[in-house]
């Protein structure tokens, strides 16, 4: 995408912190939207600033954890409890097109800047609000809250293992592209009409919205979804790895009849197909297809293996580190960066990853 997708330049004031509701703001900067973000100067800013790993500048103004999401973004630091700095504030509102805001409603009526209070200085204001569980809840919450009361820690790491936490910030993503959704269909309607809106999603909301087939597994087969590790709960060999005669790990993701005929080729163990003809057989005999394809594997280097499925037409993957990813040709073009007022040089990755012809 480029600066100039939007004919007419949005403003959007970001009443936001931590990563769903700058995610939101970083989405419409990286469209050519003005992004101006209020931070709390009491607390020296969006709390993320100082969430730095042991390796960072601990005297750098932002950490990296801070730079993913706050890309070419105008950064006011504002006491929105002194009479002033709230003045400021609604100068800053009084032409904007979008406010995102993730303060719970009744700090936001407290500080004057709730969804009631800026439509009156903003008539076709569009108010877009996040929420950890609802309007109404006052309860605070961080993404691993989310990931716990949502379902998806429990079904989450190796079966004899405790329940693990996804090592992204996932519920948050997921958060942010709901309320993006929201905000471009109120944007559509007021080219439409000439309104504004209040757009409103949760957290919570979203993660359920996000358990797909875990979800149906339960609501039409009463499974409740058991911790697998890497595998699939209806699908086999679907995430399972397997070492290679060179110590490298490659993963499987097969979801086809066909594609397992392929890997029985491809690996030369045509028996496999006879002895596990479908994948209702290889689901319920889980271990002793993982133990058949893991001898095979053995005997073979991974790089050829690779080769040879992806020819074949079977998905399957190696498993990278971060360092190994961002060697790809194809991560390097999503990287963005931006220089910081120390003249260091911030990076992280794009949000859009679509493009619009």
């Amino acid at each position: 995408m480029t600066s100039s997708f939007f004919t007419n330049q949005l403003k959007i004031v970001e009443l936001a912190s931590v990563l769903a509701g700058p995610a939101v703001g970083m989405f419409f900067a990286e469209l050519g939207a003005e992004v101006i973000k209020i931070e709390n100067k009491k607390t020296g800013g969006d709390m993320t600033r100082s969430w730095k790993l042991p390796t960072e500048n601990p005297t750098a103004t932002t950490s990296a954890y801070y730079a993913s999401v706050n890309w070419h973004k105008q950064s006011y630091f504002l006491d929105l409890e002194d009479p002033l700095d709230r003045q400021q504030a609604y100068v800053l509102i009084k032409d904007a097109d979008i406010v995102i805001s993730n303060y719970r409603t009744p700090v936001a009526q407290k500080l004057g800047v709730d969804y009631e209070t800026l439509v009156g200085l903003v008539p076709n204001l569009i108010f877009a609000q996040l929420n950890a569980f609802d309007d109404t809840s006052e309860r605070p919450a961080f993404d691993v809250v989310l990931q716990a009361e949502a379902g998806f820690m429990y079904m989450n790491g190796e079966a004899d293992g405790p329940p693990v936490k996804m090592p992204v910030a996932l519920i948050d993503v997921l958060a942010a592209h709901q309320l993006k959704e929201g905000i471009l269909l109120a944007l559509l309607r007021r080219f439409q009409t000439g309104q504004g809106s209040y757009v409103s999603t949760s957290l919570f909301e979203s993660a359920v919205a996000s358990l797909v087939n875990q979800a149906t597994n339960w609501l039409m087969a009463g499974h409740i979804p058991q911790r697998m590790g890497t595998q699939h709960p209806n699908i086999a060999p679907y995430g399972d790895s397997y070492v290679c005669k060179d110590d490298k790990v490659v993963l499987l993701a097969v979801g086809t009849e066909k594609q397992f005929q392929k890997l029985c080729q491809v690996i030369h163990q045509e028996s496999l197909m006879e002895r596990f003809p479908s994948n209702t057989v290889r689901v319920k005999n889980r271990e002793a297809l993982h133990q058949a394809l893991q001898k095979a594997m053995a005997d073979i280097e991974a790089e050829p293996l690779l080769l040879a499925l992806e020819k074949a037409g079977v998905p399957a993957a190696s498993i990278r580190t971060m360092k190994e990813v961002f060697e790809l040709p194809e991560a390097q073009a999503m990287i963005l960066e931006e220089e910081q007022p120390d003249q260091t040089v911030s990076k992280r990755v794009k949000t859009v990853a679509f493009t619009l012809k």
